[in-house]
């Protein structure tokens, strides 16, 4: 397994029962399919570079994980196709 981080920005109109569930659904993901969610920080709401889908405002989470090809693949597809999450990324740590 190899070590990644995993950033993602939810919709700021959700209230913090949503945001937790989201957050619990991510690490669902990576848990459900033989990986470990290292830490999660959520860096809270903020102010957007530029608008997103008329967002200006998302809450951002950041996490680290240590996962497996397969997890990496089914959290990309379904962040892709989530109505709370406007935007995310996974990156390999370069540790």
């Amino acid at each position: 397994m190899k070590k990644y981080e995993v950033m993602f920005i939810l919709r700021s109109n959700l209230d913090q029962d949503a945001i937790k569930a989201e957050i619990e659904a991510a690490k669902n993901i990576f848990t459900s399919n033989d990986s470990k969610v290292l830490e999660v920080k959520e860096w809270g709401l903020r102010e957007l570079a530029y608008e997103i889908d008329h967002n200006r405002k998302g809450y951002y989470v950041l996490m680290n994980v240590e996962a497996t090809k397969e997890a990496v693949n089914e959290f990309n597809r379904i962040a892709g196709y989530s109505e709370k999450i406007i935007r995310f990324i996974v990156v390999k740590d370069g540790e």
